[in-house]
């Protein structure tokens, strides 16, 4: 009888375990930034297009400017974000915003001649009903 019911108590433990935790939203832009650096290494305007918000800004080493000017420069390979390796990420949400940090080694090809750097990216969300889109992307080079 023991053995029955300690065989029960450890199927319905591994039962509870195999339900899966819909993901935090702090989850959801992780990997949807994640996701982002990918399709910009992939040149998937696309993708992109769907993501950044029609107001978005965009600040670089070299400039800032908005979403059809990112799009342009990534679709031509004015910057080709090559590899982004991540190294540190934080999330703080405010009400439907989340910032999003990511410390970053970037692989890129800039002016025809491949570059890395290292950066905190600062990326801002906006939550719109059922999903997040981004609203700015800041790279800011780090001196180490």
């Amino acid at each position: 009888m023991k053995n029955l019911l300690l065989v029960m108590l450890l199927s319905l433990m591994n039962m509870s375990m195999g339900f899966a935790h819909p993901p935090t939203n702090e989850q959801k832009i992780i990997d949807l930034s994640k996701e982002k650096w990918e399709w910009m290494a992939d040149k998937n305007v696309f993708a992109l297009n769907t993501l950044f918000d029609q107001k978005s800004m965009f600040v670089h080493m070299g400039g800032s400017w908005g979403k059809q000017q990112e799009l342009n420069v990534i679709e031509s390979g004015g910057i080709h974000y090559k590899q982004a390796d991540i190294h540190d990420v934080s999330v703080q949400i405010i009400d439907n915003t989340a910032i999003l940090l990511n410390r970053i080694t970037l692989l890129a090809v800039v002016g025809g001649r491949e570059v890395t750097n290292n950066f905190m990216v600062t990326e801002v969300y906006v939550n719109k009903g059922e999903n997040w889109i981004l609203g700015s992307l800041s790279f800011t080079k780090l001196l180490e």
